[in-house]
């Protein structure tokens, strides 16, 4: 397990892990670990747990590394965070204090709001990448693992469009090689893993591996990839709460979204630059979900707007409020208010836990390129070129499980 970012959310995660190993907590969330998959009829009700239909990876078969721009060792890191009480971090301590972050790759026009002190130096971003490569042999070599898979834990970088040096790998290589302003620092884990075999997925919304020579890469060397940004809090409930109003036809007039978060996140998405790649993240869900160019007398008017806030008190207990304007038989309004109180690294460690093993798996099935059917676990979902992302959380389930029981021979079901 390569993390790239050995923040708040890789050092719960990892501790998760270590917990559950040793039986002094449960993977709740996790849906490798608890979640179940039926296969054949109802009638016959065979529905074994995922862990035993399927040939994952144990818990006991990981390994830890990760990349970090502060040298703190991930207990330190996962004391200061402050998500997990100190008798479940005591309980794993010696484990997580042995796992220190190799040093990052980092260029600061890309996340403003943090400096590094902990970063590796290069005279091109082509040895930048290089230097990645070599770190992710070693650490296999000193683990004596025999597969790897990097999932991006690390900060919202600033916005950045697909440019000219993203349409093809010799472009991308030439940028390399050039320093082009337009290859961020996630980029360059992401070719670094790509080129290395490592299956890769990215749990922020920044451009990372969503772009054509990414896509071209992973295909060639045969590596499996998913993206992007982990669907965690205020996003999971629209796409739980919008498919459920556009089943029964209910009219949408607003949807107003606030987040208040005081971790490192809502530090960097202070910045307008980071916020606006979120923002384009989080907005598209309810316009893919409710299609209002099909359905205009209900949704062609919907006024949506997200706001997120740094607010440090609040630290990794991130809340989200909701505001939903809605109207029903003929015309009469109403609303829904939404108050999530949760916890960002609680919602997301389970997700880097079943991207992991998902994408290894993949891997192991000679599946390679964009993994659509991991949607469910991003707010914007990457597709095949000039297809629409599918937001809806329940078909996503759908599609995730189908992809499962192909995995082991049985017929998909298209019905509940």
């Amino acid at each position: 397990m390569l993390l790239p970012g050995l923040g708040a959310v890789a050092t719960t995660f990892i501790a998760g892990v270590l917990l559950s190993r040793r039986g002094l907590a449960r993977p709740v969330g996790s849906l490798t670990q608890m979640g179940t998959l039926r296969l054949g009829s109802r009638a016959d009700d065979p529905t074994p747990s995922i862990r035993e239909a399927l040939p994952l990876t144990t818990l006991d078969d990981l390994a830890f590394g990760g990349w970090d721009i502060f040298p703190e060792n991930a207990l330190e890191v996962a004391r200061d965070a402050g998500v997990l009480e100190p008798h479940h971090l005591d309980a794993v301590a010696e484990e997580l204090a042995r796992i220190e972050p190799m040093k990052g790759a980092f260029y600061p026009r890309y996340v403003r709001r943090l400096n590094g002190t902990h970063v590796k130096e290069a005279e091109s971003k082509a040895d930048m990448v290089a230097q990645i490569r070599e770190d992710i042999r070693r650490f296999l070599r000193e683990h004596g693992a025999e597969r790897a898979v990097a999932i991006w834990c690390g900060s919202t970088e600033v916005f950045l469009a697909p440019s000219a040096v993203h349409q093809s790998i010799e472009a991308f290589e030439a940028g390399l090689a050039k320093n082009d302003p337009s290859i961020s620092s996630s980029q360059i884990y992401a070719w670094a893993c790509l080129k290395e075999r490592v299956p890769f997925a990215n749990g922020a919304p920044n451009l990372t591996i969503d772009f054509p020579a990414a896509w071209q890469l992973a295909r060639e060397m045969r590596v499996p990839i998913a993206g992007k940004d982990f669907k965690t809090g205020q996003t999971l409930m629209k796409t739980i709460l919008a498919p459920g109003l556009k089943a029964r036809s209910l009219g949408l007039r607003g949807w107003f979204s606030t987040n208040i978060l005081g971790n490192r996140d809502g530090e960097v998405l202070d910045d307008p630059d980071s916020f606006k790649t979120k923002e384009v993240s989080k907005l598209g869900v309810l316009e893919d979900i409710l299609q209002p160019e099909r359905y205009p007398d209900l949704y062609g008017d919907l006024y949506h707007k997200v706001r997120i806030e740094f607010y440090p008190p609040h630290g990794d207990a991130k809340e989200g409020w909701d505001n939903i304007d809605l109207f029903g038989w003929l015309g009469y309004r109403m609303q829904i208010k939404v108050n999530f109180l949760c916890r960002d690294s609680i919602l997301a460690a389970p997700l880097v836990l079943d991207l992991a093993l998902l994408l290894d798996l993949a891997a192991r099935a000679g599946l390679h390129g964009n993994q659509e059917w991991l949607s469910f676990y991003f707010k914007s979902p990457m597709t095949g070129e000039g297809l629409q992302a599918e937001h809806d959380l329940f078909v996503q389930s759908m599609e995730l499980q189908n992809t499962l029981r192909q995995m082991v021979g049985a017929e998909p079901i298209v019905h509940p």
